[in-house]
């Protein structure tokens, strides 16, 4: 009896399936690796967090010009991050822009000399006080695992693009303790297409990594709220004016940090570190002034989430100190992301028109503060980065809390529409456009 040779048709199907086999096993393992590796940095960031808080209330007692001394400490920490960014390049910024330029194919899948460079970069530029985000640095940190994980399966270079943006979105669901957000950042901000392939490997990728993160920092939301109840549908016009005045405020940051970028950390003359040195101790003087205005802002945004009090004024140079010394901080150029801040500069841009309402209002608002905190997070992180769906969603899991799900749904949309309207870009699509050639190398 002669044997049937296989089909061709057959051997393309067992060799998809072998190849879709190793990347969901290469995903696994490199989630594993960002997950411990992105838990790490964000344990020392908090430490970090703690350790800048005592060092001001220390410097506060200090006879003469204490002022001087957080200043000193900042500009020292801003120096050795620039030192880092001398010696790789593109460990500088966010990283978020680079990614997106490797999966788009106009740049090369990052090494795994940006692993400690971003890793040390990231906790001297943050943990100094810089007003940045841990998330690209953990978003980069997983991009350089992905692509070297997917190296060394030997898989083909457009899977080695895909497993870097995949585990990218695992170090964005570790940064912010939100697999789901993560997974869909992947998929709204960077690829803008949904890949059954790359949908598996974000997917392993984030829960994996989630999973090691809360192995070191616990298994709960990353912020503590009160159960509160879902606002009343009457309000629904209120959230929809706030969308709409967010999406300006949004535009309006996002030209404020490419204005940065462009004139501050563009200024030809000036040696790279010098300039984050100044811009240091320009943040130093600050965190003498408002502790709790600089650095990544958890802590500032868990007070805001916790009810604590803080009168509108306060509020007001809070907001003024941040949505300043945030994109001030990115163009030093050092180690460090965008998303984290901007849920500070919406939570406290909530807080304060929440308040100024309540005062001009006749009847007791109060209930709506904390709601529109939440809401303020997820629009303005809409309308600058323009990911909604990515904002709302990271927002529900850092917080646990759904009963402000429809009030996001429309202010998020009208912030976006307002932004689109405007002409305001998105952020990275303007910062990857600004990327220097040595990153796209």
């Amino acid at each position: 009896m002669q044997q049937r040779e296989p089909s061709p048709g057959r051997e393309r199907s067992g060799q998809s399936l072998r190849n879709s086999l190793i990347i969901c096993v290469t995903a696994i393992v490199a989630g594993v690796a960002i997950g411990f590796i992105g838990g790490a940095f964000r344990w020392c960031l908090e430490a970090a967090d703690r350790l800048r808080i005592d060092f001001v209330d220390w410097t506060h007692g200090l006879p003469g010009p204490g002022w001087l001394v957080p200043m000193a400490a900042a500009a020292i920490g801003a120096t050795g991050a620039a030192l880092i960014v001398r010696r790789v390049p593109l460990a500088a910024g966010s990283g978020i822009q680079h990614v997106e330029a490797v999966f788009r194919g106009e740049a090369q899948p990052p090494l795994l000399i940006l692993l400690p460079a971003k890793f040390i970069g990231g906790v001297l530029s943050i943990g100094s006080g810089l007003v940045l985000g841990r998330e690209g640095p953990t978003v980069h940190m997983g991009a350089a695992i992905g692509a070297e994980a997917a190296r060394r399966a030997k898989l083909p270079d457009p899977d080695v693009r895909m497993m870097q943006t995949a585990v990218a979105g695992a170090g964005l669901a570790v940064a912010f303790n939100a697999p789901i957000g993560g997974t869909l950042f992947a998929f709204e901000e960077v690829t803008k297409t949904f890949r059954w392939q790359t949908v598996l490997a974000t997917l392993f990728a984030a829960a994996t990594a989630v999973g090691c993160m809360r192995f070191i920092l616990g298994n709960e939301p990353d912020f503590f709220v009160a159960p509160i109840a879902a606002p009343e549908l009457r309000w629904l016009p209120l959230f929809l004016v706030f969308g709409l005045l967010t999406g300006c405020l949004g535009a309006f940051y996002n030209r404020l940090v490419l204005w940065f970028v462009d004139h501050v950390g563009g200024l030809p003359r000036v040696p790279a570190m010098v300039k984050a040195a100044v811009i240091g101790a320009v943040i130093g003087l600050a965190m003498f002034v408002y502790p709790l205005a600089v650095g990544g802002g958890d802590t500032l945004t868990q007070l805001i989430l916790s009810g604590h009090h803080i009168v509108l004024p306060v509020v007001l140079g809070y907001l003024l100190v941040r949505f300043i010394a945030g994109p001030l901080s990115y163009s030093a150029a050092v180690p460090g992301g965008l998303f984290a801040p901007l849920l500070a500069v919406g939570a406290l841009w909530g807080l304060l028109f929440s308040g100024g309402f309540d005062a001009l209002w006749s009847g007791d608002t109060t209930a709506l503060a904390i709601p529109m905190v939440l809401v303020g997070m997820a629009a303005f992180f809409g309308a600058t980065v323009r990911a909604p769906v990515t904002g709302i969603v990271v927002v529900i899991e850092m917080t646990a809390t759904t009963s402000v799900t429809i009030p996001m749904l429309i202010a998020t949309a009208a912030a976006v529409l307002v932004a689109e309207l405007i002409g305001s870009p998105p952020i990275y699509d303007s910062l990857r456009e600004r990327m220097s050639p040595e990153s796209l190398r």
